[in-house]
């Protein structure tokens, strides 16, 4: 059953089967919270009184069919309470129970119709649907949310509220997929940052877990038997390898389920689309003419291996708070950058991708400043180390010297890699600008987006002969920074950027850097 049909005056509701689902969800939230408290019963002893077992083991389950029941029936007065209507002008949804909330976009200024399915929605056939302009205001006013509705319902709303005449598509860029999934592309999960997080986690887990249980002074102690000859370095390393592996594991396996079936199109009317996802199905829709640029991302792991990811920068891509790491921006998972650059350029409709555009390199005086500061960040825990030292124990003269003896070189190594990564360069329509050695970032934004110009100059960097540039626009994270430009070279990029913008605020002679 695809869901209810409509009424005369066209509203629809929700899938009937939205009250199985809040049956399923009530007994698991329910089976879940019952479980501890059946071991914290045992725990303080009632198990073993006859009268007290019987009147837990009856109480439980009484408690467990109470919830469950309940759940049913408030699903049902929200299923009965809910519908919703798109009409020619507006796309309207009316929902409560106590307090009942009329809300509507007008649908020109529906921007997105994202469709996601968790497992438990995909296994009924269901999806939510997620209504939204692309506007960043709180308490959700920007968004409608439609769950659960039929698969097909799901793809009826977004088709419909999406489809606008666009004309034909510019010769020589079709429509259809611009990338897909290539299972090799899981060789980056385990050179990601993700990889050492996730083992901290599992660490962290396990001895939480052994506390709730009243068991960490066993599982420490099982540890300790472990490693009991062995030296308290390697039993130190052998334990962050351990957690390094797990965390792998963890990293392929979060990859698997937010990058399987990956496929990115462009459909006719000028829609991207991502389709993801193995366990939780994800579709989500970005307009072209909302598309400002792109942004190639290189966080270190994925660059020592070549690799990148591309993400879009656009305008109204607001995150999902229920969410957090759906990667809304994200058009291509981290890839080989060849493949990177050419997803960019299909992307943009260009022939040639700009991210990989030859930059304009920024003065040595630029690699001295990050010198100077990775020095700094890298001496001052030695230094607080070695007076720490001196007036307590030499044992921690020892540690500021190994300290100084790894941080030094490592800072000076990302000072270097950063400097070599600054860039900044216009190519056709774009102005591109590059930064960063933990994550680098090239950002290839259309000058017709940049709507303003800051330009920034410290006391050091007018000794120095370099100013930061700032592009403004309305999309993405709303600033695009060239850090430590020669002062000339970096106000004429800028004013070659957008012409007419910057030159208004400019003053002739040497010192021109000014505000604007």
């Amino acid at each position: 059953m695809a869901g209810a049909e409509p009424g005369p005056d066209g509203w629809l509701r929700l899938h009937p089967r939205a009250v199985l689902l809040a049956t399923l969800v009530t007994a698991g939230v329910a089976a879940g919270a019952g479980f501890p408290v059946l071991l914290g019963l045992a725990g303080a002893g009632w198990a073993g009184h006859g009268s007290g077992r019987l009147l837990g083991l009856a109480l439980l389950p009484a408690g467990f069919a109470l919830a469950v029941a309940s759940g049913a029936v408030a699903g049902r007065v929200r299923w009965n309470r809910t519908r919703y209507r798109i009409g020619p002008e507006r796309a309207e949804l009316h929902s409560g129970i106590l307090l009942v909330k009329r809300r509507s976009l007008a649908r020109e200024r529906i921007r997105t119709v994202d469709l996601v399915a968790p497992p438990l929605l995909r296994v009924l056939g269901l999806v939510k649907v997620r209504i939204g302009t692309g506007e960043h205001t709180g308490g959700g006013e920007s968004t409608l949310e439609l769950m659960p509705v039929g698969r097909a319902e799901g793809e009826r709303l977004r088709a419909l509220l999406l489809d606008r005449d666009r004309g034909p598509a510019p010769a020589g860029h079709p429509d259809g997929t611009l990338a897909a999934l290539d299972p090799r592309w899981i060789r980056y999960a385990p050179v990601s940052f993700l990889a050492p997080v996730l083992g901290g986690a599992a660490a962290g887990g396990v001895m939480q877990v052994s506390e709730w249980f009243g068991a960490q002074s066993e599982v420490i102690d099982w540890v300790g038997e472990r490693f009991r000859d062995t030296p308290v370095l390697w039993m130190v390393l052998a334990l962050a390898a351990i957690a390094l592996l797990t965390g792998v594991v963890g990293a392929l396996g979060l990859w698997v389920e937010m990058w399987w079936n990956y496929r990115l199109d462009r459909e006719p009317g000028g829609t991207l689309r991502v389709r993801r996802g193995l366990f939780t199905a994800r579709s989500l829709s970005l307009e072209e003419r909302r598309l400002r640029g792109v942004e190639l991302v290189e966080p270190l792991g994925a660059r020592l291996c070549g690799a990148a990811r591309v993400d879009a920068v656009a305008t109204g891509i607001a995150e999902d708070d229920e969410d957090k790491h759906a990667d809304h921006k994200t058009l291509l998972p981290v890839a080989p950058r060849a493949v990177a650059d050419q997803v960019a350029a299909r992307v943009l409709r260009e022939a040639v991708p700009p991210t990989g555009a030859l930059l304009t390199a920024h003065p040595p005086a630029a690699r001295a400043r990050r010198v100077r500061w990775a020095l700094g960040a890298a001496l001052i825990p030695v230094a607080v180390l070695a007076l720490l030292g001196a007036l307590l124990t030499d044992v921690l003269l020892y540690v500021a010297g190994g300290c100084a003896v790894v941080l030094v070189p490592v800072a000076l190594l990302l000072a270097r890699d950063g400097y070599r990564s600054l860039g900044h360069g216009l190519t056709g329509d774009y102005l591109v600008v590059r930064h960063g050695s933990v994550r680098r970032s090239t950002v290839a934004l259309r000058r017709e987006g940049v709507i303003g110009w800051v330009v920034k100059q410290s006391w050091f960097q007018r000794r120095a002969g370099l100013v930061t540039l700032t592009a403004t626009t309305a999309a993405g994270s709303g600033a695009y920074h060239a850090f430590d430009a020669g002062t000339g070279e970096g106000l004429e990029f800028a004013a070659g950027a957008v012409p007419g913008l910057l030159e208004p605020f400019l003053e002739p002679g040497p010192g021109a850097g000014t505000s604007g």
